[in-house]
């Protein structure tokens, strides 16, 4: 318990404190004979590497969502650029949590704060049961889990999972004004069946871009379209 942070609000009691121990207990008992949760549907993110704008607006719409102060953000909005003059090129990679089929945090969790949705596959943390440890943060190859110094826990985008079973979307993808940015089953994404405003005409969706980890690490849930300099 050492390497907790002092001010993680799930130890300060002796009963938290006493529900943490229990937790990992259970918790190790569990990973013996560990299996990825197989969902009955996997939902998935897919974006448009070549009409996004970069404006950040998924970004802001997460953070506000989340409550995130400067620092952390659980969607990431990267600028890629190359090239010499005259045959340069830019374009935008988005990223946040990808709830992977074999998610690489998941067994790394103590406490077994971090769960995969048996429905919909999303990936989220119990955060009375995270004690701050950043297993998850170190293992997961795509930085989705970030540590939060304010309160000593662990957080990371659950996909908007209220929104989810309210029957909207994520905050990100209502934000995103030139809709490249979207959800769905994560089957018909990869296979170009879903209907979506991200996949235009002709275009064919992927599993990875560059400098992105292996897809076959953890089997992320997302999908992109490609630009021409980003394609594996």
């Amino acid at each position: 318990m050492s390497s907790i942070p002092k001010n993680n609000p799930n130890v300060q009691t002796a009963e938290g404190a006493q529900r943490v121990k229990t937790a990992i207990k259970n918790t190790k008992r569990e990973r013996v004979n560990y299996e990825p949760v197989k969902p009955q549907m996997q939902v998935g993110f897919v974006h448009n590497n070549i009409d996004c704008i970069g404006c950040r607006a998924c970004e802001i719409a997460c953070k506000d969502k989340n409550g995130l102060n400067a620092g952390p953000r659980f969607r990431r909005v990267m600028y890629v650029e190359g090239g010499h003059f005259p045959d340069v090129f830019a374009y935008k990679v988005n990223m946040s949590c990808n709830h992977c089929a074999e998610p690489a945090c998941l067994p790394t969790c103590p406490t077994g704060a971090i769960f995969k949705r048996a429905d919909n596959g999303v990936v989220d943390i119990d955060s009375t049961l995270c004690i701050g440890c950043r297993r998850c943060e170190a293992a997961c190859p795509y930085g989705a889990p970030q540590f939060d110094p304010e309160d000593g826990l662990v957080k990371k985008c659950n996909m908007c999972i209220d929104e989810l079973e309210a029957g909207r979307h994520p905050y990100c993808v209502m934000a995103c004004m030139m809709r490249v940015l979207d959800i769905g089953p994560i089957d018909q994404l990869r296979a170009g069946r879903f209907p979506t405003k991200a996949i235009g005409p002709g275009e064919v969706p992927v599993r990875q871009v560059k400098n992105m980890a292996h897809p076959e690490l953890t089997n992320p849930s997302i999908v992109f379209v490609p630009h021409s300099q980003g394609k594996v």
